[in-house]
C-alpha cells in the first residue's frame, strides 16, 4: 500500500508484525500517538504459586480502572485523535493491531460482570471425542494439570473472555463512530478481523497450539463496511485469511505485484448486497506446526508459557506440521507425524468424531487427501513476477586483482 502511494499509519509499537527493517518499507508512521511507552502499562498479577490452576488457564479476573488504561485503550485514543487530522495529500491506511481478547483473561467493569456465569455453555469434554485424536490434546491437559479446572472455572474464564470481546467491540465502535463524525465513513473502507480463536476449555484445553487446526482456533470473524459497501449482510461461503490481501488491494485500486493465493471477496460482497450468493471458494486451508529438525529454532517462552515451550522442545512431534482442508461438508487433517483426521461437519460441527479409520468413509478420506496434495502442488513454489538480470553488475574486485595483491608479480 505504501508503494502504491498510500500513507500507512501503524499506531502502536508492536514490532512483531514485520521482519527487521520491513517496518520502514511498509509504513509511514509507527508507534503510539500519545507519550505512553509499553513499560508504563500495568496488569493484575498472576497467582504467587506458578502451578496454581488459575495461572495455568491464564486467568487474572477483574482489573481496576488504572489497569484499564492499557495498550489497546491508548491505541484507540490515538486513533480517535489521528482521525481528526488525517493526511490530506494522499489516501491513507490506519492500522490498529489490538490485543484483546488475547489471554491473560482479565477485564474491568462493566465488562467483567456483563455475562452471567451460569449462562455460559460448558466446554466440549474430552470424553465426547472418538477416533484417533492428536497427542497434544492429552499431553497439554496432563502437563497443565487441567483436570483441576472445574465447570465453574471454565464458565468464569469464558464469561471473562466474552467481556473482553465486548470491551473490544466498544472500543472499535468508538473508532467507527469517529470515522462517521469526521465525514469519512462513506469514503473509507473499514475492516475488522482477527488471527485466531481460543479453546476455552474445549477438549480440556486452554489458549491455542501451533499445530491445532480445530474450528475453535481457525473459524474467525471478518467484518467489512463503509465506502458504499452493502450493510447488514452475512456471507457464509468458504473463505480464507489470504483473501484479505486481494480484497484490500481491489478496494484500494492497487495493482497486485506478487504471487499470492487469495481471492478477492469484493464481488461476493456486492452480490450479497443484491440478495445473491456468489460462490467464492470450494475449500479453505489451514496449516501449522514444525519439522522435527526445527526444534532448536522454537522460542523459549517465559512463565506462564513455560510448560507450552517445554513440551514443544522435549517432544517436538506434538507440534509437528499439519494441514487442514475444509469444504461445507467435511474437514480433513493431514499430520506429518501422526494419523490423519476426518470429520463430517454437517453432522459434527464441533469436529469431535474422527472418521478417518472408518471403512465407510475411505472414499471421502482419499478424496480430501488428494485435495491437500493438489493444493500443496499448486502453492508450493512460484516464479517471481519480475525478471532478474541474467548477468547483473557485481561490485567486487576480480580474482585477478586479488591475486596480484597477494603476490609480487604477474600471472
Amino acid at each position: 500500500m505504501k508503494e502504491a502511494g498510500y500513507h500507512v499509519a501503524y499506531l502502536s509499537p508492536r514490532g512483531d508484525f514485520y521482519a527487521a527493517n520491513a517496518t520502514e518499507l511498509s509504513v509511514n508512521e509507527y508507534g503510539f500517538l500519545t507519550s505512553q511507552t509499553l513499560p508504563e502499562f500495568s496488569s493484575p498479577p498472576y497467582q504467587a504459586d506458578e502451578d496454581d490452576i488459575l495461572n495455568r488457564v491464564f486467568y487474572k479476573g477483574e482489573r481496576n480502572a488504572t489497569q484499564a488504561l492499557d495498550y489497546d485503550e491508548v491505541m484507540v485514543r490515538g486513533a480517535l485523535q489521528w482521525l481528526e487530522r488525517p493526511p490530506q495529500d494522499a489516501p491513507w491506511v490506519l492500522f490498529l493491531p489490538l490485543l484483546f481478547p488475547h489471554c491473560p483473561f482479565t477485564v474491568e467493569e462493566p465488562f467483567f460482570s456483563m455475562y452471567e456465569r451460569d449462562d455460559m455453555p460448558l466446554p466440549i469434554g474430552r470424553e465426547e471425542m472418538s477416533g484417533y485424536q492428536p497427542r497434544f490434546i492429552d499431553t497439554i491437559h496432563a502437563a497443565y494439570g487441567l483436570d483441576r479446572a472445574t465447570p465453574e472455572l471454565w464458565r468464569e474464564v469464558k464469561a471473562t473472555y466474552y467481556g473482553m470481546i465486548s470491551r473490544l467491540d466498544e472500543q472499535f465502535g468508538r473508532v467507527v463512530n469517529a470515522t462517521k463524525e469526521q465525514g469519512l465513513w462513506n469514503s473509507t473502507v473499514t475492516m475488522f478481523f482477527t488471527d485466531h480463536g481460543e479453546y476455552l476449555g474445549d477438549y480440556g484445553l486452554i489458549e491455542k497450539w501451533p499445530s491445532g487446526v480445530n474450528e475453535q482456533l481457525t473459524h474467525e470473524p471478518l467484518i467489512v463496511g463503509g465506502a458504499g459497501l452493502p450493510q447488514g449482510k452475512a456471507y457464509e461461503e468458504m473463505a480464507e485469511m489470504v483473501d484479505l490481501v486481494p480484497t484490500m488491494l481491489q478496494l484500494a485500486s492497487v495493482n497486485e505485484s506478487y504471487m499470492h493465493f487469495g481471492k478477492s471477496l469484493v464481488d461476493a460482497m456486492h452480490a450479497a448486497g443484491r440478495g445473491e450468493v456468489l460462490p467464492h471458494k470450494q475449500h479453505a486451508y489451514t496449516e501449522g506446526g514444525f519439522l522435527l529438525n526445527e526444534e532448536p529454532l522454537l522460542e523459549q517462552g517465559p512463565f506462564p508459557y513455560d510448560i507450552k515451550s517445554a513440551l514443544q522442545h522435549n517432544d517436538t512431534a506434538l507440534v509437528g506440521k499439519s494441514v487442514a482442508v475444509r469444504d461445507k461438508e467435511w474437514t480433513y487433517v493431514y499430520r506429518l507425524y501422526e494419523p490423519d483426521e476426518l470429520y463430517h461437519r454437517r453432522n459434527d460441527s464441533y469436529e469431535i468424531n474422527n472418521l478417518a479409520a472408518s471403512p465407510d468413509h475411505q472414499h471421502v478420506r482419499a478424496k480430501m487427501r488428494e485435495t491437500v496434495l493438489q493444493w500443496m502442488m499448486e502453492t508450493s513454489d512460484v516464479i517471481p513476477w519480475y525478471k532478474d538480470p541474467r548477468a547483473p553488475d557485481v561490485d567486487l574486485p576480480s580474482p585477478y586483482e586479488q591475486y596480484l595483491g597477494r603476490g609480487d608479480g604477474e600471472l
